[in-house]
């Protein structure tokens, strides 16, 4: 399985301060180096550098299934995070992991808390049903969008 960020082109679209899912200009803020994690080189903002707070669907359309969220972004370009290690910026306790179909619709049943160190072997299990296509990893204080699981070679990015 692979972990994956957000596309480049669309990481680099909003870094160029390009409209946001919901139609605005991302905000520009600066890191306090204390859970804000990129959504793109996977990694933790460091403290004081400039981050963009913007709303992302990680999803290829609207429908009722997509949500929509907050996310953070290094403001700057960076490279793209992901591969088949639990990137570092899942620091929290744990996390939702949630099952999607090839229609980018919830998978009903699969959804869950996991610890964060379980996180590898929840997900593996959860690729094996046919009916999922990818996860998502959500935070589960807020359900912010993490990132995206997929088979190792299949899917796109979220």
């Amino acid at each position: 399985m692979r972990y994956t960020a957000i596309p480049t082109d669309l990481a680099r679209h909003y870094q160029s301060g390009g409209a946001d899912a919901n139609g605005q200009m991302p905000e520009r803020q600066v890191s306090d180096g204390d859970g804000n994690p990129c959504r793109h080189c996977l990694a933790m903002i460091p403290q004081g550098a400039a981050m963009l707070v913007l709303a992302h669907r990680p999803f290829p359309a609207p429908q009722p299934y997509a949500e929509l969220g907050p996310i953070f972004l290094c403001a700057e370009p960076c490279a793209a995070g992901g591969g088949a290690e639990l990137p570092a910026m899942l620091a929290s306790p744990e996390y939702i992991l949630r099952g999607y179909g090839a229609d980018d619709r919830i998978v009903y049943g699969t959804g869950r808390v996991v610890p964060t160190e379980g996180l590898p072997q929840a997900a593996a299990h959860s690729l094996c049903d046919p009916r999922i296509a990818y996860l998502h990893v959500r935070s589960a204080r807020n359900n912010c969008y993490q990132l995206r699981i997929d088979r190792d070679g299949a899917g796109r990015p979220g």
